[in-house]
């Protein structure tokens, strides 16, 4: 059993056979979440993982299907913080996935200095707005906008905690891809692998996976498109198999 809060629910993570608190009232895991999961580079047995800006632990989940390694997620919020600890509980992978309540601009007082083998990370996509036009929703404002971290703090953050030759992989949407490759390169994390994602064939893309080594040389693969949705507005074999498993 599970303890639910309020308005609070359990989701199905249906490819991984897991289930998730979520809640109406704070920022749930979108589409974004679930392909950085499956983007992301992962050692299977021996390793360290971070996972920044891990919400209600929506990654260090779907990670903790694919390896057998430590995986530590770091979130601001204490809510979201409260109810990744009790799905981590619900199933089963105490063990392997832990929380830390604490600042990305602040990691040195959380976690090793060049420590881990692998950083995810699924920013705040937009820049800070006027206070007015923010969503009136605190959770929500956090979420989407630069409010208590910057693109440039994640990705410094994410160096901070690699070891030389470990990976750290982000999502993001590629209205912002020269200012990610600038200040990957200025932290040291030299861009190697690019994936755009269209919502379908014939539209502009809307999200972007890219991954990075510390110290790396450079060699950028751009890798082919992923499509979201078919020609008759159902998922692609590509995407359907990432949500729902093999049949």
């Amino acid at each position: 059993m599970v303890e639910l809060k309020e308005d609070e629910r359990l989701d199905y993570l249906l490819a991984e056979d897991m289930r998730i608190i979520q809640s109406p009232s704070v920022f749930s895991f979108s589409l974004d979440a679930v392909l950085l999961a499956r983007f992301s580079y992962l050692p299977l047995k021996r390793g360290k993982v971070v996972d920044l800006c891990s919400g209600n632990g929506i990654i260090p989940l779907l990670l903790s299907a694919r390896t057998e390694v430590e995986i530590t997620g770091v979130e601001i919020q204490q809510r979201l913080l409260d109810m990744a600890e009790r799905s981590i509980q619900y199933n089963g992978v105490q063990d392997q996935v832990s929380m830390k309540l604490g600042d990305v601009k602040e990691i040195n007082k959380l976690l090793h200095h060049s420590h881990y083998d692998v950083v995810t990370c699924n920013p705040p996509y937009f820049e800070t707005l006027p206070t007015a036009m923010q969503n009136m929703n605190e959770h929500y404002t956090i979420a989407r906008h630069e409010v208590l971290c910057t693109l440039e703090d994640t990705i410094q953050a994410a160096s901070y905690l690699l070891k030389q030759g470990g990976k750290a992989s982000f999502v993001h949407r590629p209205g912002r891809l020269m200012d990610i490759l600038a200040l990957m390169r200025k932290h040291r994390l030299e861009p190697k692998r690019m994936r755009l994602v269209y919502p379908r064939e014939g539209k502009e893309a809307n999200t972007l996976l890219i991954e990075g080594i510390k110290d790396g040389k450079p060699d950028l693969k751009v890798l082919p498109p992923l499509f979201v949705y078919n020609e008759n507005n159902e998922y692609s074999p590509e995407v359907h198999e990432i949500l729902y498993g093999k049949e």
